[in-house]
């Protein structure tokens, strides 16, 4: 019988051998390679792999060991994704957010919905996501691209994410906060690069509080960064770390990351508290890897990310991660300022959502065409 092992991927780099698991991010600045998978409301879940190997890029399929090709991958029926959100409670959310502005609470907040389907066949072999990572790097490729699978742990994530949290290299860290998406560059508002500039001051705000003074700088200012389907805004923010400062500062200083929360950051986590219905769980938070022996490492902000729930009805949020169901979650969702359409930015979810809903439902086991339709909680 086939028993998933623990793995992670990020790029060509395949890690096997499962040493330690410890939601103590001090970890991360001991020995060894590490996976980190950080949900948005703060759970971290370090993870120390013994073989870390360059192996080919995920393909047809080379993933894992002992995992089935990416071709018995049984995704979800395209019918079948429910929100946590309908277009009515999303618009109406979005009219808050402005609201909220219009009595200067808040810049800009970026509102998100969770996606939920069920898998069709929960079995090991059918539900694994090391063949849903496979098609995502193929049907979609993206630069911080990655999957992470502790199944004693509760942990089963694959993300297409094209945004940079963190990246270290010594003493220095990076950041690559994206705000602004369109079809194409000439779709891109006015708007769009206003929201990115604000995002930009509060990664400036919340690296410089863990980095020396004076050395946080803005190298790049809304590049646009083309990627499947669409483009985005895309800003990069470095700074020197403190003496004495590391991962522990790093994550306890700027995390959640700014672009995936507003400004002012603690205003925004507020609002975002009280009209998202559901937890975000990895989505807008961070995945990645971490090489402590070197002082390198690299987190994507967990967004384009799917994570998988064991014995969890469709329609809840959270639940026991073992039994015979499973149940597979995307998040999406938009950054509001005052010049938001709340129509607008449904659509923007929606855009965000459509390519990779269609490549995890996986076309090829199912007979219903496209890879969103209206049920009876919105049209995803």
């Amino acid at each position: 019988m086939y028993a998933p092992s623990p793995f992670a991927r990020f790029g060509s780099l395949l890690a096997t051998d499962l040493r330690d698991v410890t939601s103590d991010p001090s970890a991360l600045e001991s020995s060894g390679w590490w996976a980190v998978v950080a949900d948005f409301e703060g759970r971290v879940l370090c993870a120390r792999f013994g073989d870390v190997r360059e192996t080919p890029r995920p393909g047809a399929y080379a993933g894992a060991p002992n995992t089935p090709a990416a071709s018995r991958w049984r995704g979800p029926v395209p019918g079948a994704w429910t929100s946590s959100m309908d277009r009515t409670a999303y618009t109406s959310g979005v009219r808050r957010i402005r609201e909220h502005i219009a009595a200067g609470d808040v810049y800009q907040a970026n509102l998100c919905r969770v996606l939920s389907a069920p898998l069709p066949d929960p079995s090991p072999e059918a539900s694994d996501l090391a063949g849903l990572s496979a098609l995502l790097a193929r049907g979609n490729p993206a630069p911080y691209a990655g999957a992470v699978r502790l199944p004693a742990h509760g942990v089963e994530v694959a993300t297409a994410s094209p945004e940079l949290y963190l990246r270290r290299e010594g003493s220095t860290v990076t950041s690559g906060p994206i705000k602004g998406t369109a079809r194409t560059a000439e779709e891109l508002l006015e708007k769009d690069h206003a929201e990115n500039v604000m995002i930009v001051d509060l990664v400036r705000n919340d690296l410089g509080r863990v980095c020396a003074a004076g050395s946080v700088t803005v190298p790049g200012l809304c590049e646009v960064e083309p990627h499947p389907g669409l483009v985005h805004l895309v800003s990069t923010v470095r700074g020197e770390l403190a003496a004495g400062a590391g991962w522990p500062d790093l994550l306890r200083d700027t995390f959640p990351p700014g672009s995936v929360t507003g400004a002012p950051k603690l205003s925004a986590l507020r609002i975002i508290g009280e009209l998202e219905p559901t937890p975000r769980g990895p989505y807008c938070g961070a995945i990645g890897w971490v090489e402590a022996d070197r002082g390198t490492g690299e987190l994507a902000v967990g967004i384009r990310t799917f994570w998988m729930e064991r014995g969890t009805p469709a329609g809840s949020a959270t639940g026991t991660r073992t039994g015979a169901s499973a149940v597979l979650r995307f998040g999406t969702g938009a950054g509001i300022t005052w010049g938001s359409d709340p129509e607008g930015e449904w659509a923007e979810t929606e855009l965000k959502a459509s390519g990779l809903l269609k490549v995890a439902s996986d076309m090829r086991h199912h007979e219903v065409p496209g890879p969103t339709a209206t049920n009876g909680r919105g049209a995803l």
